[in-house]
């Protein structure tokens, strides 16, 4: 919403936030069951807690950040906690984690502050009560005030011990005082455990190919599987799911002083813990979540952030609590892979092909650690499937490096002043009348003269997989075309130095520098020139393959209609759109002037041994050390072919950061998953 929300506006998004997210979180909480994912379902919380803090007068007891879940389950017995279970006030930014502690300095002028940063497994939250040294129950966190009593089911996870055994073995020396104390509560009193029941990722995969297999429905994400085995009425079906339970809390006084300690004596009590680690201030903090987040696809369960707690017990318990979440602690979340937004306007965008695609503005939001503005709605059926009106709040996606996108609009969270969208029935650009090919579904701009075409087709041209001229970029190529110095891509190798040095900001050396760059470009592969062209449907990867079918550019000029169709995944509609580009005589003139320019095709030269023929990859994420369109080629180099989809002939996904779909697929079709170390050593290799 606007930064400038009246006050009656607010109480209108409030009042719609709250019933919105109180259906999701019954859902979620109570019936394991889930229509939006966790990420956008926190991006929910996460506006409805700011619009509150903005206007804490509107702040109501039945408010989903005043209470933390849903009624407990018919079936179960209710089960008290003598000491509230409460959830963490969420954080998805260094800034945001840097306002809590002025907050809290704010609160207790003058007092050092030191932390306790420790992973926050993605589980299922339990209370284990022991009485003398003996489990005796186990509940769910329920409303934070009762839980459901789940014993028989937590009984049968074996990380999960039936009896307390202080193990004296390499004890540390911060605990070793405590641990007098803590064989004294063993044995004459109640001891409270807190932590997660969670599954290990693959375990988790395995347990969903075998429901697969049996035709029964699978689960989600591991925490929605755990909860659901957690609350199955028979513990058998618990007992046959590997289950595992981390502790991350112990709610008795045995002469702790610090949380960090507890993770100290758990082990000792013979619980699995996160060691977490002792902050001396927020940087370290900080540090500490930056490290999670680059190892989060390597650790064994899932993880969605850091638990950022006031080390000092004595002060924790001095801070309190506010609504549903202590002051001292805070779940400092990685950039989640969906949000919610508002689109704010629909935007019509014209390709080099003259494609008209929908572009949805919306108000910035952070995804996958990146600030997201625009999305794509690919087609008008699209938005028709979506229901989107301008004015929407909808949930956005992005994976990878893959462009965002609106995956689901929210109605419910209308307010009336939301307007339908239309395609224009002309180009915006030059105005020509944009008509629909048959079996298509895109509207097309049909001026091949369009000057937004025109533009495109510039930047296409001189891309990383066209002809790569650095230095070359689209403001660049918007000068000299309104200055009339080209018409076509072909005449930038035609372009001198007394060309440039007449525009504004163009000085001789920049000038030089770029007409150095494009003549450097004259020598071009085939498959990089074929790209290149432009040609409808032709990617990278079709490119490749037509370059090596005809090895020649006269050879794939000159090829009929049924040897294109012929070739691997060029089915009829790719096969027409090559075949009908070379078929026209201004695209034959156009490659024609590209040779008498200077451009050269130059043979790729390949390594006589080709270590990975035979062998196909796909690659999903964003990689650090190459680009890539570079490992791709390093990939092809070495006889490796390239596949934009994971199958079970798949021989390898190099996932990189914030894999998407396909490292999802890949995990469920058992394919070899690699990363990028691994991927570079292998092509080393």
């Amino acid at each position: 919403m606007s930064e400038s929300i009246t006050k009656a506006e607010a109480k209108k998004r409030i009042e719609k936030l709250k019933k919105v997210i109180s259906h999701h979180r019954y859902l979620y909480h109570v019936l394991d069951r889930q229509e939006i994912s966790d990420a956008a379902l926190d991006s929910l919380k996460h506006e409805l807690y700011k619009l509150e803090q903005q206007f804490p007068e509107f702040i109501t007891p039945d408010s989903p950040t005043q209470r933390v879940g849903g009624k407990p389950l018919a079936g179960f017995k209710k089960i008290g906690h003598k000491t509230l279970m409460l959830s963490m006030e969420d954080v998805f930014s260094a800034e945001e984690l840097s306002d809590w502690e002025d907050y809290l300095k704010r609160l207790m002028p003058g007092v050092s502050l030191e932390y306790f940063a420790e992973l926050k497994v993605d589980g299922f939250a339990i209370s284990l009560i022991y009485e003398k040294g003996i489990f005796k129950v186990g509940s769910t966190r329920g409303d934070g005030k009762v839980g459901e009593d789940v014993t028989q089911n937590l009984k049968t996870i074996e990380s999960i011990p039936l009896k307390l055994e202080i193990r004296k073995t390499n004890l540390s020396p911060a605990i070793k005082n405590l641990v007098e104390e803590v064989e004294k509560q063993i044995k004459k009193g109640e001891m409270e455990i807190r932590g997660e029941v969670y599954m290990n990722v693959r375990d988790f995969e395995k347990l969903n190919r075998e429901l697969e297999k049996k035709g029964e429905k699978t689960f989600a994400n591991p925490r929605n599987l755990s909860a659901g085995s957690i609350r199955q009425l028979d513990p058998k079906l618990a007992a046959s799911r590997p289950l595992k339970f981390l502790a991350y809390d112990i709610v008795a006084d045995l002469g702790q002083k610090k949380h960090s300690e507890e993770h100290m004596l758990l082990p000792v009590l013979g619980f699995k813990t996160d060691p977490g680690k002792e902050c001396r201030n927020l940087e370290e903090a900080a540090d500490f979540w930056k490290e999670a987040a680059e190892k989060r696809e390597k650790y064994h369960f899932q993880i969605d952030g850091v638990v950022v707690n006031i080390d000092d017990n004595s002060l924790f318990q001095k801070l309190g609590v506010v609504g549903k979440s202590p002051r001292g602690v805070r779940a400092f979340k990685f950039s989640p892979k969906q949000a919610t937004t508002i689109v704010e306007d629909i935007e019509v965008h014209v390709g080099r092909t003259g494609a008209m695609t929908p572009l949805a503005v919306l108000k910035p939001v952070e995804i996958g650690g990146v600030t997201i503005s625009r999305a794509s709605l690919h087609n008008e059926d699209e938005i028709k499937r979506l229901g989107l009106e301008i004015g929407d709040t909808v949930i956005v996606g992005r994976s990878g490096d893959v462009i965002p996108h609106v995956i689901k609009v929210l109605p419910e969270l209308r307010t009336g002043k939301e307007k339908e969208f239309k395609m224009p029935k002309n180009c915006p650009v030059c105005g020509t009348k944009l008509a629909k090919a048959e079996a298509e579904v895109i509207l097309r701009c049909k001026n091949s003269k369009c000057r937004a075409r025109e533009r495109e087709y510039f930047y296409h041209f001189v891309s990383g997989t066209g002809f790569d001229i650095i230095g070359l970029g689209p403001k660049i190529i918007d000068r000299l075309v309104d200055e009339g110095l080209v018409s076509d891509p072909a005449d930038l190798f035609l372009l001198k130095e007394g060309d440039l040095t007449p525009l504004e900001r163009f000085a001789e050396k920049s000038a030089q520098n770029l007409i150095s760059a494009i003549q450097s470009k004259k020598r071009i592969t085939l498959p990089n020139f074929i790209y290149a062209l432009g040609i409808r449907n032709v990617g990278v990867e079709t490119a490749q393959d037509l370059a090596e079918r005809f090895e020649t550019l006269g050879k794939l000029k000159s090829a009929s209609l049924e040897e294109l169709q012929k070739i691997r995944d060029v089915g009829p509609i790719v096969g027409k759109s090559i075949y009908d580009f070379f078929q026209e005589k201004r695209n034959l003139k156009f490659v024609e002037k590209l040779i008498e320019v200077g451009v050269k095709i130059i043979e790729e030269k390949k390594p006589r041994r080709q270590p990975l023929k035979g062998k196909t990859f796909v690659l999903t994420g964003g990689l650090e050390s190459v680009s890539r369109e570079e490992a791709k080629e390093k990939i092809r180099l070495l006889g490796g072919d390239i596949s934009e989809s994971v199958s079970k002939k798949t021989d390898y996904v190099v996932a990189g950061k914030a894999p998407g779909s396909k490292y999802e697929r890949a995990k469920k079709l058992g394919v070899k998953i690699i990363n990028e170390k691994e991927f570079l050593k292998l092509i080393k290799n």
